[in-house]
């Protein structure tokens, strides 16, 4: 027999609204696990429940499979690894998951509207001048600074990327890569170095 008829809806729907809210609050229960013990079965209910749903959003909001699930794990990593910002008297876990969502999909829309090299990018700028002898030589100084970019190695550029385009510091690159953070340091330095040596042979 079904104890929730027709005439009992409002009861009903404060039923589901009980169990809403207890949901939302063992998931803030869980987040703070992560935060404070980085409790790995927490963390991983999280994430099976989250993934998908994170997945599913990003593809409505237009990335295709392959770049909704490459987002997704970036979202979930942060999800561990920033779990301490989480304030629950602030926001439920479903709003502050899907805003870090949100803004990564911001970003990676960003990034791919950008040329591979971006001329205006300020690292590789130099300061502007007025005069117009000066601004010459900035030209010719952005034509050869580009040119030394494109001759580094793909995995070399992509960490410049990272670096510069995306503000991440060593650590975060190399979490986000999987890479170890001396291979990244020396990564980042042997491609200075290429094109360091690039502008003085020009």
């Amino acid at each position: 027999m079904r104890s929730d008829g027709a005439g009992s809806g409002g009861q009903g729907g404060s039923a589901r609204e009980t169990l809403a809210e207890t949901d939302r609050a063992r998931f803030a229960d869980l987040l703070v696990l992560v935060a404070t013990r980085q409790d790995r079965t927490a963390y991983a209910e999280l994430f099976g429940y989250y993934a998908p749903r994170v997945k599913s959003y990003l593809m409505r909001l237009g990335a295709d499979n392959a770049q909704a699930e490459e987002i997704t794990q970036d979202v979930m990593v942060t999800v561990w690894r920033k779990a301490q910002l989480f304030d629950r008297a602030q926001a439920s876990v479903s709003t502050w998951i899907f805003r870090i969502a949100r803004n990564r999909r911001i970003d990676v829309f960003r990034r791919t509207k950008k040329p591979g090299l971006d001329p205006e990018e300020p690292m590789i700028l130099p300061a502007a001048a007025e005069a117009p002898d000066a601004r010459i030589e900035i030209m010719e100084t952005e034509t050869r600074i580009r040119a030394a970019m494109k001759d580094l190695p793909e995995e070399q550029l992509h960490l410049l990327r990272l670096a510069f385009y995306e503000g991440l510091s060593h650590r975060e690159i190399a979490d986000k890569l999987d890479l170890p953070l001396g291979t990244v340091k020396s990564r980042i330095r042997l491609a200075f170095g290429k094109m360091k040596a690039r502008l003085e042979n020009d």
